[in-house]
């Protein structure tokens, strides 16, 4: 035996209702199904959708972050302005790497150029070509370790450490001169926070 909820009697001044046919009723519960999918159904895959392009960003910025080496390509405009590195228009082969830590961040840049952007280049840098020493490998061995850089190739060589106080950056230069009228430049420049 079901028990049965008692009906509220209508208003005795409102007709009565005629009974609702199946297809409306059809056509109301779908209405009602369709409003719950939406009001769900949107924000869990919206949720979804987020979560995982937080973490493919995530898995790119570790990529990023953890690969060594030079990267093709020009450094950011403020990572070119941080570390004073005006890398001259058109220049090619332009390949880049940061590293931070507490101490000491450092950027290594290399580029292909002509001989008028490298006097505009060590100008702009705050020195001349005349300061560049020959056979001169002005950066170290562990920076160039840190890069896979090897100066051992044909020459001639030249370079130089160009020191300025903190928080100035301090940069070591060195270029090779194997290809006429085309230096190719090696930079490292370091500033301590």
């Amino acid at each position: 035996m079901t028990a049965s909820l008692p009906r509220q009697a209508s208003p005795p001044d409102e007709p009565p209702r005629p009974p609702e046919d199946r297809g409306r009723t059809i056509r109301r519960r779908a209405l009602t199904l369709l409003i719950i999918v939406l009001l769900i159904g949107v924000p869990a895959g919206y949720l979804v959708i987020s979560a995982n392009q937080s973490r493919d960003s995530g898995k790119d910025k570790e990529a990023k972050y953890s690969a060594t080496g030079l990267t093709p390509g020009w450094p950011s405009r403020v990572q070119r302005r941080l570390y004073q590195v005006p890398i001259p228009g058109y220049s090619a082969e332009v390949a880049y790497y940061e590293t931070n830590n507490w101490k000491t961040s450092r950027l290594y840049v290399q580029f292909l150029t002509s001989d008028e952007a490298l006097d505009h280049f060590l100008k702009t840098v705050g020195t001349s070509r005349a300061a560049l020493k020959k056979d001169d490998i002005a950066i170290g061995a562990r920076d160039q370790r840190v890069v896979g850089w090897e100066f051992t190739g044909p020459g001639p060589w030249s370079g130089l450490s160009h020191a300025r106080k903190n928080p100035t950056p301090t940069q070591d230069i060195v270029v090779n001169w194997s290809k006429p009228g085309h230096p190719m430049v090696y930079v490292v420049s370091r500033t301590t926070p």
